[in-house]
């Protein structure tokens, strides 16, 4: 996928750039109240696009949404402590308001983005985390304005083109989270390309059911169920626990097999599918992780995540993590250093990875075509 690169804009020497970033970070709040930053990743992330643009002598404006404030200015979602620790990073860059504080931005308001772009010469689009969204801020300013790709968005479409054309083999795909329904597309798409699927978390109890398991008290799609048969019946590769780890009245924690008692309910893969997942996961030529193996947040039912983040680790293939909870365990687990990749876009990725394109890869690529860019 051809996309205009910071080069391929016109000379950003004394132009009024605005560049979409996704600083969507985590806070929190301290004990004198105010709001801190948990993870600065995202605002690290976009350092070398905004330095490039600025050694190149413009004037950058960046802007970005923070939480769900539903259109409206609200404290909790204020960028302020995201403007001090990108004036510490690259000073010289100014900060836009929350953009969804305007109920223009999630409805694509040409009046917002109009309001965005005036007084702007050129746009750059750096939040891939974001490009799934076909917002005011992503698609409105490539329409009006000479625009390209940031350094992160270009690298992060790289990556994810070439998982799905041309991975070192074995491919192993490794997927958690909760719900089937949610990660259908990418399950199907992922099957196309994948050696092996390893299925853990909340989703593998609707397949371990289609399997003709008893899984309790674990969180299912009994609409599903069908659809988890016909895949477990193709001539696909997936591979599901073989124990769990779960709870039950008073807090009872145990290991089972592949059925869950009644009364309990699943909360993370057992040690022997740890270790069968773990072997798949090492041995690979490629990885691709999206989502936790259980509910890592408690130290009970972290040891399934824990040994795929390790796996993965010590992976000698090109490994893969696809943002959201996968990219904050490796994190929480000090595994990110020894990622090969560590996707900034979460939902963005699984999209791009079930349809091969986004709304804001598309806007951007309009655009080139409508100025004459990079030809």
């Amino acid at each position: 996928m051809r996309l205009q690169q910071l080069e391929d804009l016109p000379d950003p020497a004394g132009q009024r750039v605005l560049v979409r970033c996704d600083f969507n970070v985590p806070l929190s709040t301290a004990g004198d109240g105010t709001r801190v930053i948990d993870d600065d990743l995202r605002i690290r992330a976009a350092v070398p696009t905004l330095r490039w643009l600025l050694d190149h002598g413009a004037e950058v404006t960046a802007c970005s949404h923070l939480g769900r404030p539903k259109g409206t200015p609200d404290a909790k979602t204020d960028l302020a402590p995201v403007r001090a620790r990108l004036a510490e990073l690259v000073p010289g860059v100014t900060l836009l308001d929350n953009l969804r504080w305007d109920p223009g931005e999630e409805a694509d308001s040409p009046a917002f983005v109009d309001r965005l772009v005036e007084g702007r010469d050129l746009y750059v689009d750096d939040a891939f985390g974001a490009a799934h969204r076909a917002h005011a801020s992503i698609v409105g300013p490539p329409a009006r304005l000479p625009s390209a790709a940031g350094r992160l968005l270009a690298r992060e479409v790289e990556v994810l083109s070439g998982l799905l054309s041309d991975p070192k083999r074995p491919f192993v795909g490794v997927l958690g989270g909760s719900k089937i329904s949610d990660k259908l597309g990418v399950i199907r798409s992922l099957l196309d390309h994948v050696d092996t699927l390893v299925l853990g978390g909340g989703m593998c109890f609707t397949f371990l059911a289609a399997a003709g398991h008893h899984v309790g008290e674990s969180i299912t799609e009994p609409d599903m169920v069908a659809t988890c048969q016909e895949l477990l019946e193709s001539d696909k590769h997936i591979l599901l626990p073989t124990d769990l780890v779960v709870l039950g009245p008073g807090e009872d924690v145990r290991q089972v097999g592949e059925d869950v008692p009644p009364g309990y309910r699943g909360l993370d893969i057992g040690p022997g599918t740890a270790a069968a997942f773990s072997d798949v996961i090492t041995e690979a030529g490629t990885v691709l992780w999206n989502g936790p193996m259980g509910v890592f947040e408690d130290p009970r039912f972290e040891a399934g995540t824990i040994a795929v983040a390790y796996a993965m680790a010590e992976c000698r293939g090109f490994t893969v993590v696809g943002g959201g909870d996968s990219a904050a365990a490796v994190a929480k687990f000090g595994f990110g250093d020894r990622i090969d990749h560590v996707s900034t876009g979460g939902g963005a990725t699984l999209e791009f990875i079930e349809h091969g394109d986004l709304p804001g890869l598309a806007a951007l690529r309009a655009s080139a075509v409508r100025f004459g860019l990079g030809r």
